[in-house]
């Protein structure tokens, strides 16, 4: 059956979004976690390699094609590389940083998204709404980097720096999967790209930090098979079709959420502090976010 795109968000579009952002949210807990057991990077590539599994699994049951020798393999294999870098970053950024000091940072990803969509999107210029929001939320994330916590939490710069690099990386795809040749890969195999290619580039990588394995124990395997089928397979394909048959600004608009369910988790289940900074810095980033994606409506 053909898909019918929708106008607008319907009460199922905004159910999913919402659940979507709590996945999201958790999903930095468990890297968390994870990484206790299981070095980062290493950790990364085993959730690439499973993910390329399922995802295959997936496309042959629902009779899709699997072409990796198309015209468009070059944009494929950018993908990939940046998908790799992205998520490299991500994951090292959680072993230095708190998830609540990250969800700000990285979830920054929509400012700096409207900054290079400004310059290399003819069509996305940057409307005096959009450089408010851009202020607000750029704002939040030089507070939040400049902050120090006052009690238990450790404080650096490297994790600060990686989620920063994180970001940049989550809107370079985003740019690639819109402004490119990318864009006429179905989104299953878009998605299949990025963890093929990505897979061999961080087992290898893994290899120059260190032990691959630390204090494992079996809910870090549970871990990682959480994030290989349900945050990359079934979290990223479920996203992928809901931005196909609802308005992008639409989807976009509730991305606010993600970092404060992310700051919620931190301090609920990790017991990570929540300071007067870490709530101002949200704040800005938040309202940053919300403004941005309201005047692209």
């Amino acid at each position: 059956m053909d898909q019918v795109r929708k106008k607008s968000i319907d009460t199922f579009g905004a159910a999913s979004l919402i659940g979507f952002s709590l996945l999201l949210g958790i999903n930095h807990i468990v890297i968390k976690l994870v990484n206790i057991g299981i070095q980062p990077i290493f950790f990364c590539g085993l959730r690439s390699l499973l993910a390329v599994f399922f995802i295959i699994s997936w496309m042959r049951y629902k009779r899709i094609p699997i072409e990796f020798f198309s015209a468009h393999w070059k944009m494929g294999v950018l993908a990939g590389l940046v998908f790799a870098a992205e998520f490299l970053c991500l994951f090292i950024a959680l072993d230095y940083s708190t998830v609540v000091r990250n969800s700000i940072i990285y979830y920054s990803m929509p400012l700096w998204l409207s900054l290079m969509a400004h310059f290399l999107l003819p069509t996305e210029t940057l409307s005096r709404t959009k450089i408010l929001g851009l202020g607000f939320a750029f704002s939040g994330v030089v507070w939040a980097v400049l902050s120090k916590s006052n009690q238990k939490e450790e404080y650096t710069l490297i994790g600060d720096f990686f989620a920063f690099g994180g970001a940049l990386g989550w809107a370079a795809i985003i740019l690639l999967a819109r402004a490119t040749d990318f864009s006429k890969i179905k989104p299953e195999m878009q998605l299949l790209w990025m963890v093929s290619v990505s897979t061999p580039i961080l087992l290898i990588a893994s290899l120059l930090f260190g032990d691959l394995v630390r204090e494992f124990q079996l809910i870090h395997l549970l871990g990682l098979l959480f994030q290989s089928l349900f945050v990359v397979t079934i979290g990223f394909i479920f996203w992928l079709w809901l931005l196909s048959i609802y308005p992008a600004s639409g989807v976009a608009s509730f991305a606010f959420l993600t970092p404060l369910f992310g700051i919620l988790f931190g301090w609920w289940f990790l017991d990570e502090d929540i300071n007067s900074n870490i709530i101002i810095a949200a704040c800005l980033v938040v309202s940053g976010i919300y403004v941005i994606n309201k005047s692209s409506d």
